[in-house]
């Protein structure tokens, strides 16, 4: 009997606006696998150009659903977590790690907890401090800029930058545990936009650039994330999944402008789904 890969996604729900598990849902069952959640929190709106929105934090589900699909002897060939809703989660999804990792299962933490220099309201310094120990555990960990300076506990510098300074700090982040890192928003010119990959089996360090749009556009890291762990789960290398994010990225955000739609609700991912699926090689057969 054929198996068809599953992936356990552990992030929030924000009932309005493309983002978390509303993004990573759709876009990793569009590449071919079946995905199973992991809500780690609901809020009424994303944290972005919303306000009054409602939180409700999921800490006390996560061990009860655990054991339940730990009875099931379910088997996942990836674990995905995103945002965490409290301090207590980063042990608990550590734990979920170790618990459903086996030598086939591919772990990758996105950090999200800050962008621009500024955690997101609902992290704490400590929570930031304590997101080191469960990137520790991942195969694969995705921060932006900002991140990896929670995470190495250093100052965050800005655009200005160079490439020894990125290619240092993907080493730095890779000796906290991870394997691979990818580095996101990562810019050497005005005009281009992308990320970074270092491969500490390897020592390959990769780039992958595309045209840059100006402006803010919510999701787009959690869009990024999904579509580079669609490439790797459907057997690309890191330095081609690394492309094909980056394109896809940049597609659903062309698509949000072209069609002048509000863009604090997010980009418009679902019309560039096919684009993505077209990029995978994938075809119903």
């Amino acid at each position: 009997m054929n198996k068809q890969k599953r992936v356990a996604a552990i992030h929030d729900i924000s009932c309005v606006g493309r983002c978390s598990l509303t993004v990573a849902l759709p876009i990793l069952s569009a590449a071919g696998f079946d995905t199973g959640v992991l809500p780690t929190a609901i809020l009424s709106t994303h944290t972005g150009g919303f306000e009054g929105f409602t939180y409700r934090d999921l800490t006390n589900d996560i061990e009860p659903i655990s054991k339940h699909w730990q009875s099931l002897n379910l088997k996942f060939d990836a674990l995905y977590s995103g945002f965490l809703g409290s301090f207590e989660q980063i042990d608990l999804v550590a734990g979920l790690f170790d618990t459903f990792r086996s030598n086939e299962t591919l772990v990758m933490v996105d950090p999200v907890m800050a962008d621009n220099g500024i955690l997101y309201s609902i992290y704490s310094p400590e929570m930031a401090k304590g997101m080191s120990k469960l990137c520790a555990k991942a195969d694969i960990i995705v921060p932006n800029l900002t991140e990896a300076a929670f995470l190495l506990e250093e100052e965050y510098i800005g655009e200005d930058y160079s490439q020894e300074y990125i290619e240092a700090l993907l080493k730095r982040l890779s000796a906290l545990g991870a394997k691979k890192v990818v580095l996101t928003g990562v810019s050497f010119e005005k005009s281009k936009l992308g990320a970074a990959s270092f491969d500490s089996d390897t020592g390959k360090i990769s780039y992958a650039f595309n045209e840059k749009v100006d402006g803010y556009f919510h999701g787009t890291g959690d869009i990024f994330s999904s579509a580079l762990l669609s490439g790797l789960l459907n057997d690309f290398p890191l330095k081609d999944a690394l492309q094909i994010a980056v394109n896809y990225t940049l597609k659903c955000i062309r698509l949000t402008e072209n069609l002048g739609l509000e863009k604090r609700y997010g980009v418009c991912f679902e019309r560039a789904i096919p684009y993505l699926i077209q990029q995978l090689g994938l075809h119903a057969d």
